[in-house]
């Protein structure tokens, strides 16, 4: 069976486990995202597809422990390694594979960016890309922090359905 869609079949039920576990579902959104990169790199571990819920959610918690321990839930598609803003990201371990995945990523975020409606791309890319807290956004476009929060969720789910629709291509 195929990764994507095991994704699309499975990550629903983990993403509502990491919500409870992580306390938000915007760092629910991070741990999920992160572990399905993690799983996406480690796929060939996996022998039974039937057990890919499980191992899916495993990932998880594990990486939602670990950056708990950080105390720091960073988005994990940080927006800001892309070089037109001028970020090199800690941790580069300038492994093929890995600046493959990213390139694929940046590639994938930029067009899906390009058709997002402007006011929600005006706070994702103060929130994800430039990682101003949501008063800092608040206060830079205008509106309320209630207003920020809506916004980013609406974004994120934004980005979460194009990408899931080039999945499918």
């Amino acid at each position: 069976m195929e990764f994507d869609t095991l994704v699309r079949r499975h990550k629903d039920a983990v993403y509502r486990q990491m919500v409870r576990m992580c306390g938000n579902p915007d760092d629910a959104e991070d741990v999920l995202a992160e572990s399905l990169l993690n799983a996406f790199k480690a796929i060939h571990q996996l022998s039974d597809p039937e057990a890919f819920q499980g191992w899916l959610a495993i990932i998880a918690r594990r990486t939602c422990g670990r950056l708990r321990k950080r105390e720091q839930l960073h988005p994990v598609l940080q927006l800001s390694t892309l070089q037109e803003f001028g970020f090199d990201p800690a941790g580069h371990t300038g492994m093929p594979e890995q600046e493959l995945i990213e390139a694929e990523t940046k590639s994938c975020i930029i067009r899906v960016m390009s058709t997002m409606p402007g006011i929600y791309r005006d706070v994702y890319e103060r929130r994800d890309v430039q990682g101003l807290s949501a008063r800092e956004t608040a206060d830079a476009l205008g509106i309320t922090e209630a207003a920020v929060k809506s916004r980013l969720h609406r974004a994120r789910a934004f980005v979460r359905g194009q990408l899931d629709e080039s999945l499918q291509s």
